[in-house]
């Protein structure tokens, strides 16, 4: 009989900690700051983290060690996310204006070398 690995269904903190390379102390600060993080925990009081957590936590390692968010920008973001508002239509709003930007600058350095002749 082949022996087929069955997927966990709960992760202790250290697993978790040791998995996404975030440690201990930094998850159950996020779980005060973030709504959506919050793992079930057992009779002993022991967090148990389900894999839609895990999914929240990778998510808000990003948005602030990557992406570089403060703790109240991952939260917007997270928010954004959940109410159905997709990165790539707010990344559609940032680059039109973006390109808004652009023009106003090109006009701006071409008055500029107007009153500079």
């Amino acid at each position: 009989m082949a022996n087929k690995k069955i997927p966990k269904l709960y992760f202790t903190i250290g697993e978790v900690s040791r998995d996404l390379e975030v440690e201990a102390h930094v998850l159950r600060y996020w779980e005060t700051e973030f709504k959506e993080l919050s793992p079930r925990k057992n009779r002993s009081g022991k967090r148990l983290y389900r894999a839609g957590d895990l999914d929240i936590v990778r998510r808000i390692k990003v948005l602030l060690y990557v992406e570089r968010y403060t703790i109240e920008g991952a939260r917007r973001q997270l928010k954004m996310v959940k109410s159905g508002v997709s990165e790539v239509e707010s990344d559609g709003n940032n680059a039109e204006l973006r390109v808004t930007l652009k023009s106003i600058r090109e006009g701006l350095l071409d008055l500029r070398e107007l009153l500079d002749s």
